[in-house]
């Protein structure tokens, strides 16, 4: 058996690796590489094995840096089965048809430049129609349920706390009379977040390959996330600015909307308007409405009790463009959550061009932003910076907010660790930036995992 590394090695995007045992072939995960445009383009197009090969895809979660570049297999001839649970494969739905509208839409702005310079027309990444035809390949799997791949393959899907129905997947290998076991975290939550249940610990392992995007930092206390977002709240209430918060579609958008309900009906924050600024965040709150199954004892509490936690008075969803536009000449105070969380795309862009001038402005950022993105660069005090290619001066206040993470810290990965290490052989350390990937990794060891590499982007290991 072997396993080669393909994406989100030494970086946090384009999660993907590639089992072989039996003469069978089994893909894990299928992201798009996110990063500096020109390489993004490139490394999404050529993927680097024969999708006609492959005999199984299995997906941990929705995400577009683990499932963006599912339809391309389709594309290429990809004919097999695409595993994942209930709730992933409704987020798949409406996340990756999201993502062909965008590729489409990019790649005529790109060909309108290209016709102009006489160059040949680029096609798009991938198309609805690829969409359309991946979804049929898309088979169920429900957490803690065993299911047999064929040709020595099987399954079972744990719950991850990542998001609505993230998984850590234990792969169970029998090849020449010899069983092996590895476990795959896809990316790992954190225990005791609101609305999803904490990540299951897996015992009897062999293999463990780990994600490692917080492998050197540690989250401030949970407590602290109500309270800074009361007092940002507040804040623009008190100077009657506006508070924008870029958040990815799934996940970081319905926690916030989470704590802002419980906000807003303990009386802690004044009643401005809410505005949820995304097509996708609006259809992705749905689906999560759809999956209780996946709620944690309070969420479900909550829900019985008869609150709606992701609906309260002064919340409002805005998914046509003109009613998005009609936010910014608007006077404030006001909320605008608003994707895509990088701020490499979508409508947050336009909410920053328009606000980020206004010195009672407060721009917050709740998630993880990857090199080379707007995000973070304007956390890293960058001034001015560029939208849609020209110069914007940045004199709104920039904040965030890490306790909100979807992503295990390090004191959180490693107690995972320590949970399903018993009879660990070895552990690769994948999906983490290089300095926070081997610094997990020296923590590893310490704790006395037998082996532990980071490896490097297209590596093999057999064993």
């Amino acid at each position: 058996m072997n396993i080669r590394f393909l994406g989100a090695i030494r970086t946090t995007t384009g999660s993907m690796h590639l089992l072989r045992a039996n003469g069978r072939a089994v893909l894990l995960d299928c992201g798009l590489y996110q990063g500096k445009r020109k390489e993004a383009f490139e490394r999404n197009r050529h993927l680097p094995f024969d999708p006609t090969m492959l005999d199984a895809v299995v997906l941990s979660h929705a995400h577009i840096d683990h499932s963006g570049n599912l339809p391309t297999l389709v594309r290429r001839g990809y004919k097999g089965p695409v595993y994942a649970t209930p709730a992933t494969i409704d987020l798949c739905d409406i996340m990756l048809r999201d993502s062909a509208y965008l590729q489409q839409r990019d790649i005529e702005y790109v060909n309108k430049k290209r016709k102009r310079q006489g160059k040949r027309p680029f096609e798009p990444l991938y198309v609805q129609e690829d969409v359309e035809r991946l979804m049929g390949r898309f088979e169920a799997v429900d957490y803690e349920r065993a299911t047999d791949l064929g040709g020595g393959f099987g399954i079972t899907y744990h719950d991850a706390g990542h998001i609505l129905g993230s998984a850590i997947t234990e792969i169970d290998v029998a090849e020449n009379g010899s069983a092996h076991r590895i476990l795959f975290t896809g990316d790992l939550g954190r225990p005791d977040m609101p609305i999803l249940r904490d990540p299951v610990p897996v015992e009897g392992a062999d293999t463990l390959i780990t994600e490692s995007t917080y492998g050197s930092r540690v989250h401030p206390p949970k407590r602290d996330v109500s309270a800074k977002l009361r007092d940002l709240v507040n804040e623009v209430c008190e100077k009657r600015s506006k508070l924008i918060i870029p958040a990815f579609s799934v996940g970081r958008t319905q926690q916030l909307v989470y704590f802002l309900d419980e906000l807003y009906n303990d009386k802690q924050i004044c009643e401005l308007p809410v505005f949820v600024d995304s097509p996708l965040s609006t259809r992705a709150t749905d689906v999560h409405q759809r999956h209780p199954e996946c709620y944690d004892a309070e969420a479900l509490e909550r829900l019985h009790g008869g609150d709606t936690p992701f609906s309260f008075p002064r919340l409002r969803y805005i998914t046509h463009v003109e009613d998005s536009k009609a936010l910014n000449p608007q006077p404030g105070p006001m909320v605008i959550i608003s994707a895509l969380g990088m701020c490499e795309g979508g409508r947050i862009l336009h909410h920053l061009k328009n606000n980020l001038g206004g010195p009672d402005n407060i721009v917050l950022f709740v998630g993880y932003q990857a090199e080379h993105t707007l995000g973070r660069r304007l956390i890293e005090g960058a001034r001015p910076i560029r939208i849609f290619g020209d110069k914007q001066r940045v004199r709104a206040r920039i904040e965030k907010i890490n306790a909100l993470s979807a992503h295990a810290d390090r004191t959180e990965l490693l107690g995972y660790h320590r949970a399903v290490q018993g009879s660990l052989e070895r552990a690769f350390v994948v999906h983490g930036e290089e300095e926070y990937a081997e610094a997990l990794a020296d923590g590893m060891r310490q704790q006395g995992i037998p082996d532990v590499v980071v490896p490097h982007p297209g590596q093999e290991f057999s064993f």
